[in-house]
């Protein structure tokens, strides 16, 4: 029998915890503060929460390990046990207010805010405190870049424990780019521009009209792409189109590889036509916008310019950037916009991104795999690469590729089933998972009607927990752990 203290370092990654929930500790004044500000009483459940993190923080710096050796199974396991750590402190301010969840509804509202699915239990946003609607905003904007990044930009000194095996763990891809030599100073640029969009955001918002309040935490909603509302209406209760464009813009950028809008940052324009990707990504959105267009045009439910314009080009980027904002009549626009928006939900953005989904990158891959697989049946000794940016690709980038979405669609069957034994019909059962592993949270069903998570069973609510951490690290990092190969040396 092995050992597991021999063959994983778990005093270290128990320190590191320690330094993260310090960091939550910090993170959790933010809603204190609104509840101050608005004098509501769950001032002294954040922090009561915060206190909670900072103690067990603290205790948990207190260990010494033998050994400050970080390899690609702790940066796995880590990454893995920090999402879920995160989220069972996330929740303790929900549980010491007590009014609004039980256990099983605060971890999974807190779950879904990290992963940013922004599916809630909570059968009314109304009744809520504003200084829960501010932490959901805090652990989506937290989740959207990442806590592992954003821990490699605070904490340098990992660059030297396993930095680069952690950024492997938790960014969104099929490849990851460093930015700059040290993977803590690449984490520091990303994080830099995300906050800086995040703040362009929050300004243009105020300035067009939202109370400040509704600008900040729609600012952290929407640039983390995770999808949750201040009240029950919804963006929808402002009724601006200018509003609506904003989202537009911003919901795009969070669903681009911030690699590639940090290197535009820098004068490298270039890259725009080189990212094939991004065209795809692009086309993509043109071709779904038009499609909604042409139905609302069709269907005769369009009362202005903006109803066959801007409304479908926000629901097709809401719901390809995981954001999952929908329109208040979406589900008459027909048959095949629904199509089109489950499609959408599965492609996801670009990798690199805030977005979910099974991402735009490895779907371009096994397309063009497919294309080079028709040619050869007709050449069978024609030797062909998959051409990614203008240069080939690997045979193991492909594999990844198509692996990954053969298990994507395999966990989506498999929750889908979980969730039929919990007595869920079948349609609303393997939506809602799918809606789970790309983390994109729709607050309705398809059919317009709304999606009472509270209700489900609480067997179905951990099931689709998981499969939202599943889908938020990429699949391997959380299935791995499950697997006799990750255990043995």
């Amino acid at each position: 029998m092995f050992s597991t203290r021999r063959y994983i370092n778990i005093v270290m990654l128990l320190r590191i915890i320690g330094w993260l929930l310090l960091i939550e500790a910090v993170f959790m004044c933010i809603p204190a503060l609104t509840a101050f500000i608005y004098h509501e009483t769950s001032f002294s459940a954040f922090l009561i929460g915060a206190g909670i993190c900072l103690g067990a923080g603290l205790a948990l710096m207190s260990l010494r390990p033998s050994s400050k050796e970080m390899r690609r199974r702790e940066a796995m396991m880590l990454t893995t046990m920090v999402w879920v750590v995160f989220s069972i402190f996330g929740m303790v301010p929900y549980l010491v207010e007590g009014s609004h969840f039980s256990v099983t509804d605060a971890f999974f509202d807190a779950v879904s805010s990290f992963t940013t699915t922004g599916m809630s239990a909570v059968p009314s946003i109304d009744a809520l405190p504003r200084s829960f609607i501010m932490w959901r905003g805090v652990m989506q904007w937290i989740g959207g870049m990442g806590i592992i990044l954003f821990t490699l930009a605070v904490l340098p000194m990992l660059n030297y424990q396993g930095g680069m095996q952690m950024f492997n763990a938790e960014v969104t891809g099929i490849t990851h780019d460093k930015l700059r030599p040290r993977v803590s100073s690449t984490a520091k640029s990303l994080w830099l521009l995300y906050f800086t969009l995040t703040l362009m955001l929050m300004l243009l918002l105020w300035l067009a009209g939202m109370t400040e309040f509704d600008a900040i935490c729609y600012g952290l909603y929407t640039m983390s792409t995770g999808g949750f509302a201040t009240t029950d209406a919804g963006i929808h209760g402002y009724n601006s189109v200018l509003i609506k464009v904003i989202f537009c813009v911003f919901m795009l950028l969070g669903s681009i590889n911030f690699s590639v809008l940090y290197q535009v940052c820098r004068g490298q324009f270039r890259i725009f036509k080189r990212n094939t990707a991004l065209k795809w990504f692009l086309s993509v959105i043109l071709v779904s916008t038009i499609i909604m267009a042409v139905s609302v045009w069709h269907r005769g439910l369009y009362h202005d310019i903006s109803d066959i314009t801007i409304d479908p080009l926000f629901q097709t980027i809401s719901v390809i950037s995981s954001t999952g904002l929908l329109e208040p009549d979406f589900s008459s626009w027909g048959a095949p916009v629904l199509c089109v928006i489950v499609a959408l939900i599965f492609i996801g953005g670009c990798a690199g991104s805030t977005s979910g989904g099974a991402k735009v990158d490895r779907i371009v891959v096994c397309f063009k795999n497919i294309r080079n697989e028709f040619y050869r049946i007709m050449h069978p000794n024609a030797v062909l690469t998959v051409r990614i940016n203008g240069h080939g690709t690997s045979e193991v980038i492909v594999q990844k590729a198509i692996v990954f979405l053969i298990l994507y669609v395999m966990i989506i069957l498999a929750g889908g089933v979980v969730l039929l034994f919990a007595g869920i019909p079948m349609d609303r059962a393997f939506l809602a998972v799918l809606e789970c592993i790309s983390n994109t949270g729709l607050s309705v069903d398809l059919d317009g009607t709304p999606t009472h998570i509270s209700a489900l069973p609480d067997v179905a609510k951990w099931t689709l927990m998981f499969v939202m951490l599943v889908g938020r690290l990429e699949l391997y990092t959380v299935l791995l752990i499950f697997t006799p190969i990750f255990w043995k040396r």
